[in-house]
């Protein structure tokens, strides 16, 4: 089958996110560093992208998936600065993934908060290179998916 340029732009934007998966999971499963709330919330959006390069690809409707993949790129992007921010602290997160301690517990209350914080913190760094984290790399990987589904919608326009 000879993919047209769109076609193969769009599989090659799913495969990017495909790629990204994959390296989360062996971030995971190989490197044992476990996943926090908001690493799995990032993880959709590369799932859907990857469908729809494969779709893309197969089906010939390009420039809805190309929109689609373009929508789920953003998603990602965003997700990945705000879990930026959140390891930084320059803002807070979901008090479900971070921990923050509370004035004047006492006892019980203190002994509470404890045992019910969270296994994996989206507040702390699990793993960096050259002072980028997981979601630093997850943000500038997605922009770079971004436009790349922006530029598969518009080579399907021009057809």
């Amino acid at each position: 089958m000879t993919l047209s340029l769109p076609r193969g732009a769009a599989l090659l934007a799913g495969a990017g996110s495909l790629g990204l998966l994959l390296g989360a999971f062996g971030f995971q499963y190989i490197g044992a560093i476990p996943p926090c709330p908001m690493c799995l919330w990032q993880r959709w959006p590369h799932a859907l992208a990857a469908i729809l390069g494969v779709a893309a690809a197969t089906t010939g409707r390009v420039r809805l998936c190309a929109l689609a993949g373009a929508a789920a790129m953003t998603v990602s992007t965003g997700l990945g600065i705000f879990h930026s921010g959140v390891e930084r602290h320059w803002w807070d997160g979901p008090s479900t993934c971070t921990s923050s301690a509370q004035q004047g517990l006492e006892g019980s209350a203190l002994f509470d908060q404890i045992m019910n914080a969270p296994l994996v913190r989206c507040d702390e760094i699990a793993w960096d290179l050259a002072g980028l984290s997981m979601p630093n790399f997850n943000a500038i990987f997605s922009l770079l998916l971004l436009a790349l589904w922006i530029a598969t919608f518009a080579a399907a326009w021009r057809r």
